[in-house]
């Protein structure tokens, strides 16, 4: 079964080469002139690692350039171009953020996919340099919408882990307020959730234009300017819970 598994790994290693070529013109997808999303996977469990490899192809927008059991692995392949790296935390080279410190300089974006749910994990993960977290209970759905988010660009944090993590760890590690206003928040809370300027809009009820003007008071008070950034915010803060309510 492993040997079958390495064989399919290296097939799609070498089918997605030409789908996956580095480019420098302009264009639609995440590479700049192609509108394939081109995906590694890191991940030691063989089932596990093949059901993802299996969610990435099935996707009409995305490629796999590989699908690896280690770090190791994957910089040996030293590929030309990958978008979005979709990370276990705990490899037999590496664990912990440490993974996500040794990818964030190729400028891949960095979609976590983890056994653990803690807060601690999750907040340094993203302080590390991570765009999503997402734990293994995750549907293929939401793995799809994770990836299609942080490959624009975005973040994404489920709003099934953000609850859980507020149920176990809530008054221990909020940070004091920020001065955010109650619709600064709601607009923080679906940045963080992988939300596009437009959608918050729709779900508001509120103009495009609003919407920019809010994230730019919340960067002026925060110092944050990424998205990811946000989204690390409001992990920290305790905003991405649908239920939050400012004191």
């Amino acid at each position: 079964m492993v040997e079958e598994l390495q064989q399919a790994a290296s097939d799609r290693h070498e089918g997605a080469t030409s789908q996956c070529a580095p480019t420098r013109q302009p264009g639609p997808g995440p590479g700049g002139g192609s509108s394939h999303i081109c995906v590694a996977v890191v991940e030691d469990h063989p089932l596990y690692r093949e059901g993802l490899a299996r969610t990435v192809e099935e996707a009409p927008d995305m490629v796999l350039v590989a699908a690896v059991p280690s770090l190791e692995a994957f910089t040996a392949l030293a590929l030309p171009r990958v978008d979005v790296v979709v990370l276990d935390l705990h490899l037999p080279d590496v664990s912990g953020v440490g993974g996500v410190l040794r990818i964030r300089d190729s400028g891949a974006h960095i979609l976590v996919l983890s056994a653990s749910s803690s807060h601690e994990l999750v907040v340094d993960a993203m302080a590390a340099g991570a765009d999503g977290y997402l734990t293994k209970q995750a549907e293929p759905s939401e793995i799809v919408v994770a990836i299609r988010s942080v490959a624009d660009g975005g973040s994404y944090i489920s709003p099934t882990l953000a609850s859980l993590l507020l149920r176990t760890d809530r008054g221990d590690h909020l940070r004091g307020p920020i001065g955010l206003s109650e619709r600064e928040k709601q607009v923080l809370r679906l940045v963080a959730q992988g939300e596009r300027d437009t959608d918050i809009a729709e779900e508001l009820f509120i103009s495009v234009r609003t919407v920019r003007s809010h994230l730019d008071r919340i960067r002026d008070k925060t110092g944050r300017r990424r998205r990811a950034d946000l989204a690390r915010l409001a992990v920290e803060q305790g905003i991405l819970d649908p239920a939050y309510r400012s004191p």
